[in-house]
């Protein structure tokens, strides 16, 4: 077989190529990275792995959504807040509702979303799907008009299955059904739910597929948000994927503990509005009328609002709310979530709060399911351990649970983790609450948490053996990518 011969200048040629190409890879990361430490990662992947550091800052380092949603999220605001009723929901919200005290967290969460704080809501909580899916399907059996389904992973599982007959059913009553699941959250149990639904008439989307419409380019960033809607009055919201491994009756192997949240109230319109923006983003079509957007009735004393997170014009919004929650709490403040790295500027306004009396209680999985986390969150648990923040290992089932409790009066719950995937890749959706008894409630069920688990020290952290440590340490170093 005859090859052609290169001529003897390909090498430098092609080092040339690579070197201006890394060089313009570098200058993008400086100029774009806000984050030093991720800048450094790169520029020194870039410059260190000639060729492939150029290739995965393209594949893994870019962030090139321009959402066609942004149009829409700002004129269905407008929409939703046009009405007489609805600006007299969102003055109260905030003038009457809140505390003296609360009311800069109250601006802030309200600068930061752009949406206002709604009063007269009521909130259940719903632990594992042994409670949370009943209720759901309930909900979706009941509907009359609309039916609106995200979630990250919804598996052709034991669990799922039951959501696939009655989606289809209510497709069959005449229902407007839509369905979107993320494009690699829907490929975690195979065959893939999207295909199932899609036979049985109900309008299913993939968010992002991984190549098919987006590219590689996309693939890592993820629609992480699980939101249900019916009728546009109830919703479910929180960090429960649709999965076998919730439904704790059937003892699943890899059992998971989580919770979900029933809510009703005005709020259900931001949270609607956060599906409608996705879906017009991933279909063009955009979802409106009283079918999806009716006349929200009171139902309850709880005053909140939807927060939404993502890689586009809402970036880092639950990161700057978590940090404004931090600096104003006086006594408590207690954290459940599955996946804890959070920055070096999370990790400082948890020790400042430590340091000024607050009682700082972090709740992790003494097990996670993803060791590299597991390992990188031990390297840095040293450094909210020695300021005084206590933390607690939860034994197995592994707990997938996310949300936090400040004061006994501030809580924040839905899809988002304590690291940088959930906090600056993801797109995630959250609600933050001031309600004194939603707070109590979430409050026995982290006293609940903390009655099963084991208390980590400073010195347990010091006490691992060098291997150990070498091996978390070296996770660490991932953390941005984490």
């Amino acid at each position: 077989m005859f090859f052609p011969s290169l001529p003897p200048w390909w090498p430098y040629a092609a080092g040339s190529l690579i070197g201006a190409v890394s060089l313009v890879a570098s200058a993008h990361v400086v100029v774009r990275k806000r984050d030093v430490r991720a800048a450094i990662a790169w520029v020194g992947l870039i410059w260190l792995v000639p060729g492939l550091g150029v290739f995965l800052y393209a594949l893994l380092g870019l962030n090139r959504i321009r959402r066609r949603a942004n149009v829409l999220h700002r004129n269905r605001r407008r929409l939703l807040l046009s009405t007489p009723g609805a600006l007299r929901i969102a003055r109260a919200g905030t003038a009457s509702s809140v505390p003296d005290d609360l009311l800069p967290q109250a601006r802030l969460g309200e600068q930061i979303s752009g949406r206002p704080l709604l009063t007269r809501n009521h909130v259940d909580i719903l632990q594992n799907g042994d409670e949370a899916y009943p209720a759901m399907l309930k909900a979706i059996r009941g509907a009359k008009d609309s039916v609106a389904l995200a979630s990250f992973i919804f598996g052709d599982d034991q669990a799922g299955r039951p959501f696939v007959e009655e989606l289809a059913a209510a497709q069959v009553r005449g229902i407007q059904v839509r369905v979107l699941v993320d494009g690699v959250g829907v490929r975690y149990t195979l065959p893939p739910v999207h295909k199932a639904l899609r036979r049985r008439g109900v309008r299913a989307e993939l968010f992002l597929p991984r190549f098919a419409q987006a590219g590689l380019a996309f693939f890592n960033l993820r629609n992480h948000r699980k939101m249900l809607t019916v009728d546009g009055r109830i919703a479910f919201v929180g960090g429960m994927n649709i999965q076998a491994r919730n439904i704790h009756a059937d003892h699943p192997p890899r059992m998971v503990r989580d919770v979900h949240f029933r809510v009703a109230g005005p709020i259900v319109g931001q949270v609607q509005e956060a599906f409608a923006e996705d879906w017009a983003f991933t279909t063009n079509e955009i979802l409106d009328g009283p079918a999806w957007f009716p006349s929200l009735e009171d139902a309850g004393n709880t005053t909140a609002r939807v927060i939404t997170d993502g890689p586009d014009g809402d970036l880092e919004t639950i990161r700057t709310v978590l940090l404004g929650a931090l600096s104003s709490a006086q006594h408590s403040v207690r954290i459940v979530t599955p996946y804890f790295l959070p920055d070096q500027a999370m990790i400082a306004a948890l020790s400042v709060a430590a340091l000024r009396g607050v009682r700082v209680e972090i709740v992790l999985p003494e097990k996670v399911n993803i060791p590299m986390v597991q390992w990188a969150a031990a390297a840095q648990l040293w450094q909210v351990l020695r300021p005084g923040c206590r933390v607690y290992l939860t034994p197995l089932p592994f707990d997938h649970t996310k949300l936090m409790v400040v004061d006994g009066r501030w809580s924040l719950f839905g899809s988002t983790n304590w690291d940088p995937r959930s906090l600056r890749l993801n797109f995630e959706l959250d609600v933050e609450s001031y309600c004194t008894e939603l707070s109590g409630r979430l409050n026995a069920l982290v006293d609940s948490r903390i009655a099963l688990a084991r208390e980590i020290t400073l010195a347990d952290i010091d006490a691992r053996r060098l291997p150990i440590k070498l091996r978390d340490g070296v996770a660490r170093l991932f953390s941005p990518y984490l």
